[in-house]
């Protein structure tokens, strides 16, 4: 049949072979088998540049380098000739048993009842060394394959055909079923809604609680309400681990945010201390830090037994060690009295602190005057 849209001679492919070992692999061997002479018995053709031009020649050099490489890999040719890209030549050997062997000879007649029982499988068949290192190059599992024998020879002893090469229809029904098992595992990795079971993985846990010191009861309580906004949503999606570690972090950080600007009043804590703010005010102010934190005991105490709530210790603190720092720079700074008055100027401002208690010096704003 002449046709414009095929002047050419077209490449003959396999669907099944297509399916097995890859679209381009699959072209390739196709056309390297073209080139193979009728009785060969070295099983090596010759590749060159003319015919990949003729017949490959919407293929570059690299890509007839490239998938010859992996017909190699797959076990199907061993390539004896220098890369393609540099020679111009891709010269290869095809592995036992990819190329038919020649017909020279009247075909047998047709097989007698006791042949075809001799060619059936055997209950006890079992894949041989050779067969089972050639399906591994697919990196296919050896468990995997081990799976398939039992269906495989329960199968064809059923069906009581015959076949001569059991070990090429096994590695052809392993390579299916494993592509079929790869295909059902990458469609349960597509975006699914969020089962109602839902629950972070253990790596999710680990990046939550110890890496970024979240505490696990809070990321326990935002497991019901995370599944319960997205099943409502009947959203989809493949990384609800990734959603909730950013949906976790972003109400810790909502949470410790309201809990330091948290305006209510509060009774002061026993470990209370002063935020990082509070030093820096008092840095600028030129107020030793040390005297700072020489007050925070005596602080704490004074306002615990007090029991008096209040919605910035910070604040408070604040005023407390500025009036302190303000008092001692007065008492330090009273000029010298004469000498005859030293001891008594000491009694009286000795007297003075002692009648001053502590309640009055902690609620005292006269600093603010």
């Amino acid at each position: 049949m002449t046709s414009t849209l095929l002047p050419e001679k077209p490449l003959l492919l396999s669907p099944s072979l297509a399916a097995t070992i890859g679209l381009e692999e699959a072209i390739m061997l196709s056309a390297l088998g073209e080139l193979a002479a009728p009785g060969n018995a070295t099983n090596t053709v010759c590749l060159n540049a003319d015919a990949a031009a003729e017949r490959l020649g919407f293929w570059g050099p690299d890509d007839i380098q490239r998938i010859a490489k992996n017909l190699q890999e797959k076990g199907l040719i061993d390539i004896i000739s220098a890369p393609f890209t540099s020679s111009g030549e891709l010269r290869v050997r095809f592995a036992a048993g990819v190329l038919s062997q020649p017909v020279t000879a009247p075909a047998p007649p047709a097989p007698t009842p006791a042949r075809r029982q001799s060619n059936t499988i055997g209950a006890l068949w079992q894949p041989d060394a050779e067969l089972m290192a050639q399906i591994a190059q697919y990196n296919i599992p050896d468990y995997f394959i081990r799976q398939q024998l039992p269906e495989f020879v329960t199968y064809w002893r059923e069906r009581g055909e015959p076949h001569h090469a059991w070990g090429s229809k096994f590695l052809k029904h392993v390579v299916r079923q494993w592509r079929e098992h790869e295909t059902g595992l990458f469609k349960r990795d597509q975006d699914t809604t969020v089962p109602a079971d839902w629950r972070p993985s253990g790596d999710a846990m680990q990046l939550l609680v110890r890496n970024a010191g979240i505490s696990q009861a809070f990321v326990e309580d935002a497991i019901p309400e995370f599944v319960l906004y997205w099943r409502e949503r009947g959203d989809v999606g493949r990384t609800w681990n990734s959603k909730f570690i950013q949906h976790v972090k972003r109400q810790w950080a909502r949470y410790t945010s309201a809990l330091e600007h948290d305006t209510a009043p509060q009774r002061i804590a026993a470990d209370w201390q002063p935020s990082r703010d509070v030093y820096d005010v008092l840095k600028l102010a030129n107020i030793d830090l040390d005297f700072a934190r020489k007050q925070v005991p005596e602080f704490v105490l004074f306002w615990r037994d007090s029991n008096q709530l209040n919605a910035s210790w910070n604040t408070k603190f604040l005023q407390h060690v500025k009036h302190h720092w303000a008092r001692q720079h007065a008492l330090n700074a009273q000029p010298t009295q004469v000498h005859s008055h030293a001891g008594q100027q000491q009694t009286t401002a000795a007297s003075t602190t002692r009648d001053r208690s502590l309640i009055q010096d902690l609620t005292d704003r006269s600093w603010a005057s």
